[in-house]
C-alpha cells in the first residue's frame, strides 16, 4: 500500500465511500460523487479503461 498524507475536506469524508469514484495520476486525485451505489457502479463499467478527461466528460454528460 502506498500512502500519501493529505488534507481531505471533512465534507467529503462524510460521504459514503460507495458513492465515490477515485481517479489519480501522476498529477491529479479526482474523486467523483453519486446519488446512488449503481450509480457508481455503472459509472465504473462505462469508463473502464478511460483516461481521466474521457471519464470528466461520461462523468458530466450522465451524472453531473
Amino acid at each position: 500500500m502506498i500512502c500519501i498524507p493529505t488534507d481531505i475536506p471533512a465534507e467529503l469524508c462524510a460521504i459514503d465511500d460507495e458513492l465515490k469514484a477515485i481517479y489519480h495520476s501522476k498529477d491529479r486525485f479526482c474523486v467523483w460523487i453519486f446519488n446512488t451505489r449503481e450509480d457508481r457502479n455503472r459509472f465504473m463499467e462505462q469508463t473502464l479503461g478511460m483516461d481521466k478527461e474521457s471519464r470528466a466528460d461520461c462523468y458530466i454528460k450522465n451524472y453531473a
